[in-house]
């Protein structure tokens, strides 16, 4: 008798975990409502293969043959339209970009559990997208990303040598503590995390020490500019000054916004200067 109340106990508790986890991934899948020929930027859509058999939609925005090109990665939930104030600001400079939906978001694949490491896999694709394509000449690649597609695009550079330039606006340096925090501000016993990302790690096999920015951004020889607001809620300013103390001290800076949050970071009257100034000095355009 004592066997089968634990079983039934284990039981439910799957089954709670399991429910637990599909409402953690439940986002409302947006598509994409306009395109950079609303501000009369050229561009065509084009389709990115996956390594793991799918295919990423996105918009490749020429600016010239030899130009740099910069590789636009959106946050959670969001599509590639969330980076066309980037689109709008960053063409006219003169760089080459090349905006996707990551896996499950927007036109894109379907993927079970999309995590900062698939949306480093994305990230990475990108890369060997443009490195086959011939659209340009040059091998200057920079990546821009905001909060997960920041941790992705600091994972992508650890891991690709391509990746000259970084720029993070908003990003996670370890996926377990956004979750934590995310719990605790829904009031959650600290229990139910500690189960949670347990069951996760052996059924299916997520290893967070590996997908986590702060682990991988050591590996990374692009140089990096972390940008974080201080009053960032999502992501607390303190998970940025810890990808700022693990990466690369010549190679890494963090600029932290003052009075702004997770998504209005750019609105700040000194950050294209500071996005500018950057890309010029690590992905100069010739």
């Amino acid at each position: 008798m004592t066997f089968i109340w634990v079983l039934s106990i284990l039981i439910l508790l799957i089954v709670f975990l399991d429910q637990f986890i599909e409402r953690m991934y439940s986002y409302e899948k947006k598509k994409h409502r306009f395109t950079p020929e609303k501000y009369q930027i050229p561009f065509e859509e084009v389709s990115i293969p996956e390594t793991k058999g799918g295919q990423l939609y996105g918009w490749w925005m020429p600016a010239s043959l030899d130009a740099p090109t910069l590789i636009l990665v959106h946050g959670w939930g969001r599509d590639l339209s969330r980076m066309m104030p980037y689109i709008r600001a960053l063409h006219p400079l003169g760089y080459n970009l090349l905006a996707f939906d990551a896996r499950n978001h927007g036109d894109s694949s379907p993927v079970a559990r999309p995590t900062v490491g698939t949306f480093a896999e994305d990230t990475r694709a990108a890369v060997d997208f443009l490195a086959a394509s011939g659209l340009t000449s040059s091998e200057g690649i920079g990546v821009i990303g905001l909060s997960i597609g920041g941790g992705a695009a600091i994972n992508a550079a650890s891991r690709d040598p391509l990746v000259k330039s970084v720029i993070t606006v908003g990003a996670l340096s370890d996926p377990i503590e956004v979750m934590k925090l995310e719990f605790q501000n829904r009031n959650i016993p600290d229990i139910i995390p500690w189960l949670l990302f347990g069951y996760m790690r052996l059924r299916f096999g997520l290893d967070f020490d590996k997908i986590a920015p702060v682990n991988n951004i050591p590996n990374a020889s692009a140089d990096i500019l972390l940008i974080h607001g201080d009053e960032d809620e999502t992501i607390p300013l303190t998970q940025g000054q810890a990808l700022a103390r693990t990466g690369n001290p010549a190679r890494t800076r963090l600029w932290v916004v003052p009075g702004k949050g997770h998504s209005d970071c750019n609105a700040h009257p000194q950050f294209w200067e500071q996005v500018s100034t950057f890309l010029q000095r690590t992905l100069p355009i010739p």
